[in-house]
């Protein structure tokens, strides 16, 4: 029987349309555009306004129907849906099901992770496995999180970090030596002190107090995060690529979670790997906890060409953090001229041009 292994053959985006950016978030909190900059690394970031929609299901289900779009997949062919994502619309019911509902996804289950800012990488390996099973053909993953649904305004240190996202791939089974090769995922429960929302669940009910409180934020050591991100991620990848016996110069592509663009320049210089190899959207995208690495592919997908070694990594709260390490299965230019998003990153036109196309590409 020959190995089943589990490929990406599509990818799908959405960002919402309104910027905030850091001139507009000066106005808000004290902070100023240089002192984003110097500590951050992020200039804009997009942000779902209720007059446009609401609920990270919204996000995910435009990604969705966009990628669905670009690959002309049956919705009735779609077998399983995975959302990664910390701000789910309901503590029930899931935000999975809610996108199948939406666009009529009548033969598929699906269920939502939580591992934070790591769930992209845990979701891809567990939608892999579930093909590699040979009970599935045809699953889609999801990334992506309503961020300022959770961030605390009046607090200079964090509210700049995030932005609002989703992205979206169609992973699929095949028998060629390309797809998901390798994944080194982990978690050690030491980090709550750390990074948290400490009210809203069961161990800490909503109440006038907790309100009052502030504590249905996120709270973050920024400090201590960036410490503990830069040695997991960097170890995490380190695994990888001795499992695999490669070394940084072999990979073409490495996909950092897009935190902090100082994380991203530390954990790339200790793997010695060019920052032309390297996606980064977070000057432009901020930090969409699960939305940041299916983000960088949609952006990047026109660079991607089959055969490209891939190797993702991210840190988020739990702690939690891995590295997956994947050759991509596609000439990425064709499909990405199904969708606007290609003409950022080629510097073809403005910012403000390409938001419009995409506006007009939606509409």
């Amino acid at each position: 029987m020959e190995k089943i292994n589990a490929v990406i053959t599509g990818v799908g985006g959405y960002v919402p349309d309104y910027i905030l950016d850091n001139e507009e978030m000066s106005h808000i909190v004290d902070t100023s555009d240089e002192w984003i900059m110097e500590r951050i690394g992020v200039k804009t970031r997009h942000i779902l306004k209720p007059e446009q929609g609401s609920g990270t299901s919204y996000l995910m289900t435009r990604a969705v129907s966009q990628l669905l779009e670009k690959t002309q997949v049956t919705p009735e062919s779609v077998e399983v849906v995975i959302c990664a994502t910390t701000t789910p619309d309901y503590h029930f019911p899931s935000t999975a099901s809610l996108v199948i509902g939406k666009l009529g996804l009548t033969k598929a289950f699906g269920f939502d992770m939580e591992a934070a800012c790591a769930g992209f990488l845990f979701a891809m390996e567990t939608g892999a496995n579930m093909l590699r099973s040979g009970q599935y053909k045809r699953i889609i993953v999801c990334g992506g999180d309503h961020m300022s649904s959770m961030t605390n305004y009046q607090d200079r240190n964090t509210c700049p970090i995030f932005g609002d996202g989703a992205a979206c791939v169609m992973m699929e089974a095949t028998t060629e030596e390309v797809g998901l090769m390798d994944s080194y995922l982990r978690v050690d429960g030491e980090g709550y002190e750390n990074l948290h929302m400490a009210a809203g669940g069961s161990a800490k009910m909503p109440s006038h107090e907790t309100v009052d409180a502030r504590e249905h934020y996120v709270y973050q050591e920024g400090r201590t995060v960036f410490k503990h991100a830069v040695t997991k991620m960097a170890d995490a990848v380190e695994t990888i690529l001795k499992r695999n016996q490669l070394t940084g110069e072999e990979i073409d592509w490495l996909i950092p979670h897009q935190a902090n663009v100082r994380i991203e320049n530390a954990v790339a210089r200790r793997l010695n790997i060019e920052e032309k190899n390297i996606m980064i959207n977070v000057d432009h995208m901020a930090n969409t906890s699960g939305g940041t690495l299916p983000l960088c592919l949609w952006e990047y997908e026109p660079q991607l060409k089959k055969g490209d070694k891939l190797v993702f990594t991210a840190f988020g709260a739990g702690f939690s953090w891995g590295a997956n390490y994947m050759i991509w299965g596609y000439d990425g230019e064709k499909e990405a001229a199904k969708s606007p998003a290609q003409f950022y990153k080629e510097g073809t036109m403005t910012r403000q041009e390409w938001y419009d196309l995409r506006k007009q590409h939606k509409d």
